[in-house]
């Protein structure tokens, strides 16, 4: 363990974005800003984009960086996928998303990432998320949140037409991948054929992919609580993540587009508040307290009746004495 320590503490920490769509753009911004915001450590950000975005991002970015002096580094770097059906792979479910599927092999020089959705928002620092590569046994190369955990609701076990992990199988949205084991354990050997296998049967793309191979390979993957990937699915019936009941929400992952819906008002009320936060403002100030009340106007629904949830490691962050209010 002490070897694996040194290891990943030498390396910056690594973020990865797949971005898709030019209305992803924001989204991505703002999940990029929540980083920042908390984490105390200079991270590196790596995001992949159609051509048409990159120039839109380096620029921004390159702002950024400017504004925080040189608090990050970024590499923003275009689409690769398999050169004999990439736009078969690039239509795989979201445009792009099936990206991630090839990453040992594109960053062929990177150790370790922590790959995020774009629709996902940091509310603690990274590196309560990085952390978990320390846990990893000898054999393990990725974590992931369950998919769910209640298995009345559970989407793989009551309709999935082909193999997933555990149970209830996993949610590909919130990744650690340590690259330099997947390369060892042939990755991309895998991803094809159980594409070509069950093209016909996957519903949810890159992460049936992900669940059939760790099906097979149970122990590679590192599971880690429900807090890291936090959804609607989690609150919109009843609570379900206990986890985040005692320790708050680390990453709140607006799934399906609920960053923009109605549906359940919470998740979209943590979203404008990244939104109108500009880098720089006073966090408590300019943050935290329209936080605190676009929660409060948001909580008459199941996700508002819980919504000290998403204040915890907030709170925490700044040192703020809480309770569950």
């Amino acid at each position: 363990m002490k070897s694996q320590l040194r290891k990943y503490s030498t390396r910056k920490t690594i973020l990865w974005w797949p971005l898709s769509r030019g209305d992803r753009l924001q989204e991505t911004l703002n999940m990029l800003k929540s980083a920042l915001m908390f984490s105390k450590e200079k991270l590196n950000f790596i995001v992949v984009s159609e051509d048409r975005l990159i120039e839109s991002f380096k620029e921004k970015l390159s702002e950024w960086k400017s504004f925080m002096n040189d608090g990050f580094t970024f590499r923003v770097l275009p689409l690769t996928f398999p050169s004999d059906n990439p736009l078969e792979w690039k239509k795989l479910f979201k445009p792009c998303a099936a990206q991630r599927l090839f990453l040992p092999n594109l960053l062929e020089n990177v150790d370790s990432i922590l790959y995020v959705d774009t629709d996902t928002l940091f509310l603690t620092p990274v590196e309560s998320v990085w952390q978990h590569f320390y846990k990893f046994n000898a054999s393990q190369m990725a974590a992931l949140a369950p998919e769910h955990e209640d298995p009345n609701v559970g989407w793989y076990n009551r309709f999935a037409k082909h193999p997933y992990y555990g149970k209830l199988g996993v949610n590909s949205g919130v990744m650690l991948m340590n690259l330099t084991r997947m390369r060892a354990f042939r990755w991309r050997e895998y991803v094809v054929p159980i594409y070509r296998k069950y093209k016909l049967q996957i519903t949810w793309g890159d992460q049936d992919i992900i669940n059939i191979i760790f099906h097979y390979h149970p122990d590679k993957l590192y599971i880690y609580s429900c807090r890291f990937n936090y959804r609607p699915d989690h609150c919109m019936y009843t609570s379900v993540c206990k986890p985040a009941e005692s320790q708050g929400v680390a990453v709140i992952h607006g799934s399906r587009g609920f960053f923009h819906s109605e549906k359940q008002p919470i998740f979209q009320a943590v979203y404008r508040s990244f939104e109108e936060f500009q880098l720089g403002g006073d966090i408590y100030r300019d943050f935290y307290q329209p936080l605190e009340v676009y929660l409060e106007a948001a909580q008459n629904n199941n996700c508002g009746n819980i919504r000290y949830i998403f204040l915890k490691n907030i709170k925490k962050y700044m040192d703020i004495d809480f309770g569950n209010t």
